[in-house]
C-alpha cells in the first residue's frame, strides 16, 4: 500500500507555493526564448560590424604606413639636397654667382669700445681668363664637320671654317661674373 503523501512543512512548503501546480506552462517559456534569440542574434550582428570596423582600420593604417614610408623617402631625399647645397664649395660657388667676394679683415668691438684690429674692405679679385669650352673625350666627332686645323693666319678655323674677326672679344656668359666696375661689391661678413 502506499503512503498518502505527507504535507510539506516550512522551506519546502514555501517552495512548493511559488511553483505552478499544473504543468509546465509553454506560454511562460516563449519569450525567455525569444529574449535568448535576440540577444545571441543581437551578438553576432554586433561581432560582425566590429569586425568589418577593425578590418577598415587596417586597411587604413597600411595605407597611412605606406603614405609615412614615401613622406619618409622623400624628406631625405630633400635632405640630401639641403645638405649638398649647404657645402662650403656649394656656397662659395653660389656667392661668387651672385657677384659677393669673400670679406676683409675683420674688426672687433671690445665691451669697453674699443675697436681691436683695422678693418679693411672687401674687394673683387681680378677675373681670371676663364679656359674655353673643349669637347669632352667621350664625345664622337661629326664626320662630316671640317675639321679645324692652322690656317693662314696662323689662327686656327671655327667651325664654319672661317677664322674669327681680329677684333673680337667672345661675350661672357651667364655664368660669367659682373666686373667690379658695372656693379656694387657686396661683401659677407668675415669670420
Amino acid at each position: 500500500m502506499s503512503r498518502p503523501a505527507a504535507p510539506l512543512k516550512g522551506r519546502a512548503a514555501r517552495l512548493a507555493r511559488l511553483m505552478p501546480s499544473t504543468g509546465p506552462s509553454t506560454a511562460a517559456r516563449t519569450p525567455f526564448v525569444l529574449l535568448v534569440v535576440l540577444l545571441l542574434g543581437g551578438g553576432l550582428i554586433t561581432l560582425l560590424l566590429l569586425n568589418s570596423a577593425l578590418n577598415e582600420g587596417s586597411f587604413r593604417l597600411s595605407e597611412l604606413k605606406r603614405d609615412t614610408t614615401e613622406l619618409t623617402d622623400e624628406q631625405q631625399a630633400l635632405q640630401r639636397d639641403v645638405d649638398s647645397r649647404s657645402q662650403p664649395d656649394a656656397l662659395e660657388r653660389r656667392a661668387r654667382e651672385l657677384g659677393m667676394v669673400p670679406g676683409g679683415s675683420p674688426a672687433f668691438l671690445d665691451p669697453d669700445g674699443t675697436v681691436r684690429g683695422k678693418p679693411t674692405e672687401a674687394t673683387a679679385p681680378p677675373p681670371s681668363p676663364t679656359p674655353s669650352p673643349t669637347p669632352s673625350a667621350d664625345a664622337t666627332p661629326d664626320p662630316d664637320a671640317p675639321t679645324p686645323g692652322p690656317s693662314a693666319s696662323g689662327t686656327t678655323a671655327g667651325p664654319s671654317g672661317s677664322a674669327p674677326p681680329s677684333g673680337s672679344v667672345p661675350a661672357p656668359g651667364p655664368a660669367a661674373a659682373p666686373s667690379a666696375a658695372n656693379s656694387p661689391t657686396p661683401t659677407s661678413p668675415g669670420r
